[in-house]
């Protein structure tokens, strides 16, 4: 079925679920992976959803964007995930208009992040609106709100100290090992999965640990082989993968992948280990850590790790939402002036037409030039619409109802959407 709305600030909905009310496994039924979300975004336009976009990151997944409800939005996630409906509308938020500006600003500046200040938000959503785009799925309200939180994202990271610190998922990890694994040098450690964030935690083993003892496995060798030689540490192939882990005194696994690739019986009768899955949705069997020799560690468990830095950033939270104030103003003043100005176009046409009405109707008994007559019936015409558009942009709270009433006297038939 279709449905029809309009582009109003009304009609623009954020509709998601997060680390607040849900723990990694319920976030993992409602992930959004690359090729869900083309199939999304193309299942979007057969109901008339052309301007959104989908943020899925471990700690979330939201939907923003123009619908006549955020209940499309609910459709469209457990169109895609194995979600269930009636779980996700008890447990998902939504926000309209306004509010859900601000949440966007929120988010792309780590206010809203499960670790106060977390920088690598804003990649993931500039990532998100880019792929919507290339899809032809982001209009022109959307792309000029990212752009605008990728610039105040930016300018809170250099103006003050929200993001000062080292403080994130894969340092999480790091903190965790040097608690749970004493003489962390000494011991044998598996990376299984060489992506962004396996990486990640592997570089800050190596600065905060010293640890050189990693071997890593990738279902990709090429990908394993050569981080590895850039840092010096050992790789295996994914077929060996069983046996790698079995030896290890800590697995890491950030293999991302849809389900579980480390079961219960890979561990089942092994040394004591420390596994910690840095994946959404989890890549461990939950049954691991029901074995008593192994101490099994997620993603919600690391993000409590808490640090002296995050006190610091708390400071810093004021600074933040005043820059956030001033630039949601300016981006909302853009939005009413764009609506006005199609209307203003729209009355400078019809206050021409009944220029050059006129013109015609004088100019056979005229003594004077009719190119004289044209170009000061324009000087009075943008002079008119210049009073206007200074009226509007003067009195914003009733900029509106100016407008309103300015289309309905010269019946421009203008549609201000």
């Amino acid at each position: 079925m279709q449905v029809s709305h309009s582009k109003e600030i009304a009609n623009f909905h954020i509709v998601g679920i997060n680390y607040k009310k849900t723990d990694a496994a319920i976030r993992g039924l409602y992930a959004i992976n690359p090729a869900q979300y083309q199939q999304l975004l193309e299942h979007a336009r057969t109901v008339q959803l052309d301007d959104l976009f989908v943020l899925s990151t471990c700690n979330r997944t939201e939907v923003y964007g123009f619908a006549a409800s955020p209940g499309q939005f609910i459709d469209l996630l457990c169109e895609q995930t194995k979600g269930d409906r009636d779980q996700l509308l008890e447990i998902a938020y939504t926000k309209s208009g306004e509010e859900a500006i601000r949440h966007l600003y929120q988010v792309g500046t780590g206010l809203d992040s499960q670790i106060l200040g977390d920088y690598e938000i804003i990649g993931q959503i500039r990532n998100a609106a880019k792929f919507a785009k290339s899809e032809g799925s982001l209009g022109s309200f959307l792309e000029r709100l990212v752009n605008s939180v990728l610039q105040v994202s930016k300018l809170i990271k250099t103006e003050t100290g929200l993001s000062a610190g080292t403080v994130s998922v894969a340092f999480a990890a790091v903190r965790m090992m040097e608690r749970k694994v004493p003489d962390i040098k000494d011991k044998k450690i598996v990376l299984l999965g060489v992506g962004k964030i396996g990486r990640n935690t592997t570089k800050n083993m190596i600065e905060y640990l010293g640890v050189k003892e990693v071997t890593l496995i990738n279902r990709t060798l090429q990908v394993a082989e050569e981080f590895a030689a850039q840092h010096g540490l050992k790789y295996a192939p994914y077929e060996n993968m069983v046996p790698e882990i079995q030896q290890a005194d800590v697995l890491l696994v950030a293999s991302n992948a849809p389900q579980p690739t480390v079961l219960v019986d890979h561990l089942r009768n092994t040394s004591p280990k420390v596994v910690i899955d840095l994946s959404i949705p989890f890549n461990v069997e939950a049954a691991v850590g029901d074995l008593d020799h192994v101490s099994l560690i997620n993603v919600d468990e690391l993000s409590k790790v808490q640090d002296e830095t995050l006190q610091n950033r708390l400071g810093e939270v004021p600074k933040a939402i005043s820059i956030i104030d001033e630039y949601m103003e300016e981006f909302l003043y853009w939005y009413k002036m764009r609506k006005h100005a199609v209307v203003l176009k729209a009355v400078k046409d019809k206050l021409h037409e009944i220029h050059m009405r006129e013109i015609q109707q004088q100019k056979n008994g005229a003594t004077y030039k009719q190119e004289d007559m044209e170009q000061v019936s324009g000087r009075i015409i943008q002079k008119m619409i210049n009073l206007m558009a200074g009226k509007v942009r003067k009195e914003t709270e009733k900029s509106d109802l100016y407008i309103s009433m300015i289309n309905d006297i010269f019946e421009t038939g203008v549609n201000q959407e």
